[in-house]
């Protein structure tokens, strides 16, 4: 299949699916838990950068890397080409949102492919079954940081700083459950 046969085929389907050397991988559903995280990141992007020429997407825009197509699940691009609606080629941050299943694509195939856009700042994976959140930053030559409960972050490319448990908000996973449980012991 080639890219034009892609990009067709993707515009007819119910399902997502991503293009990467050629060939196709259609796309899992996720969790509660997973979308939470995803919303949460979108939403206070969303918010921060209303008055900006940077806007966030969500896991329904595409992120063309050569030939290659990916659906990551929060991205912001502030130079958006409009003469190509259904792609970006130029974000300056990166978000995926970890699973079993996708762990292992998240920190090798698309670390390797996203840290070489040349518009790309930070890459974001955040874990959805635990509270973990790396970011790799190209001014710190890619090097990844985690950040944990009680943690904030800044992200550098929007100037926005954020707290771990901002992200994580209504997420069911064993380190909230304790996160909550000390603070309402406290």
């Amino acid at each position: 299949m080639n890219v034009d046969d892609y990009l067709n085929f993707e515009m007819l389907s119910d399902i997502k699916h991503e293009f990467i050397d050629g060939r196709v991988y259609e796309m899992a559903g996720v969790s509660a838990n997973h979308e939470r995280i995803s919303g949460n990141v979108n939403r206070k992007f969303g918010n921060h950068l209303e008055s900006s020429p940077c806007e966030p997407f969500g896991s329904d825009m595409k992120l063309k890397i050569n030939s290659n197509f990916f659906y990551p699940d929060v991205m912001v691009d502030c130079n958006f080409d409009n003469s190509e609606p259904y792609y970006t080629t130029t974000p300056v941050i990166i978000v995926e949102v970890l699973s079993k299943s996708t762990r292992k694509p998240d920190e090798t195939l698309k670390l390797l492919s996203y840290i070489n856009v040349a518009s790309l700042q930070e890459y974001v994976m955040i874990e959805q079954d635990f509270v973990d959140v790396q970011i790799l930053r190209r001014h710190e030559g890619w090097i990844p940081r985690h950040y944990f409960l009680g943690d904030e972050i800044t992200f550098d490319s929007i100037g926005l700083t954020l707290s771990v448990e901002d992200i994580y908000h209504r997420v069911d996973n064993d380190d909230m459950k304790a996160f909550l449980q000390k603070a309402i012991e406290e």
